[in-house]
């Protein structure tokens, strides 16, 4: 199996803008609570920019300026985000493929159940 399999994407970029892995491991140690903690922030920040993005938009009093800023924000955010769902996905993925294969495993490796 290609350890890129299993790797997991995490919610930072590493030079240029180039994804960064963590490749083995459990999911209990050191680098990976700091992405969940670092995942977590960032999706509390985005639903503060919501908010935010809701309460200027609601004024109708806006400047060009603000609203540029505010995309800017957005775009941010949304980057973040879509980077966590990735991220959280793979991860998803690779339970049911692990669950999948342990059924494989329990039916004798065939798939096929035995008939009562």
């Amino acid at each position: 199996m290609n350890p890129m399999d299993r790797a997991r994407l995490l919610p930072w970029t590493g030079p240029g803008g180039k994804p960064c892995y963590l490749i083995g491991g459990t999911g209990t140690g050191y680098v990976s609570r700091l992405a969940d903690r670092m995942e977590a922030e960032q999706m509390e920040s985005a639903a503060d920019l919501i908010e935010e993005a809701r309460r200027i938009l609601a004024s109708c009093t806006w400047t060009p300026g603000e609203i540029h800023l505010l995309a800017y924000d957005l775009n941010d955010a949304l980057t973040e985000v879509h980077r966590v769902s990735e991220s959280r996905g793979a991860r998803l993925q690779q339970m049911v493929d692990d669950l999948d294969a342990e059924d494989e495993d329990d039916d004798g490796g065939d798939g096929a159940s035995a008939a009562a």
